[in-house]
């Protein structure tokens, strides 16, 4: 059965200089603040967080729930994973600006060892990864595996 997610966002002023927050329905954010500034410097300074700051969360956690079922399922029990998302915005060479990017750097148990093993999993699970495959197409994805 399909499930749908919400959240709500409010915007005071110009671009440049005004002020936004997001909510989710969940109460997991709270009016978290947002600027045109972070979105375009991310330097986290402000406090304030930015949509390509979201999708990097939420690229991360759904590549992470894919890949603990893939992990699993090769044989890794209780895996421990740390999954790093890094979202690009900027100027898009069609015009304009937009995420251009979402590489994923991940820290994962190899299945008996195999590193190899680790990478196949991983390209496996980001090819399914419903986030992944939103983005796919639309902006340049990768994947980098680690063993722990």
């Amino acid at each position: 059965m399909p499930t749908t997610h919400e959240a709500t966002a409010t915007w005071r002023g110009d671009l440049s200089g005004g002020k936004g927050n997001v909510s989710t329905k969940s109460g997991v954010l709270k009016e978290a603040a947002t600027s045109w500034k972070e979105r375009t410097e991310g330097t986290g300074s402000e406090g304030a967080t930015s949509p390509e700051e979201l999708l990097a969360a939420a690229h991360a956690s759904c590549f992470m729930m894919a890949l603990a079922a893939r992990l699993a399922k090769a044989g890794v029990a209780d895996p421990n994973i740390t999954v790093t998302a890094k979202v690009t915005f900027g100027p898009n060479p069609a015009g304009g600006n937009g995420v251009l990017s979402s590489a994923l750097a991940v820290r994962a148990q190899a299945p008996n060892g195999d590193t190899a093993k680790l990478t196949a999993v991983a390209e496996d699970a980001n090819e399914n990864c419903p986030i992944s495959k939103a983005l796919k197409g639309n902006v340049a994805l990768s994947v980098e595996t680690t063993p722990s």
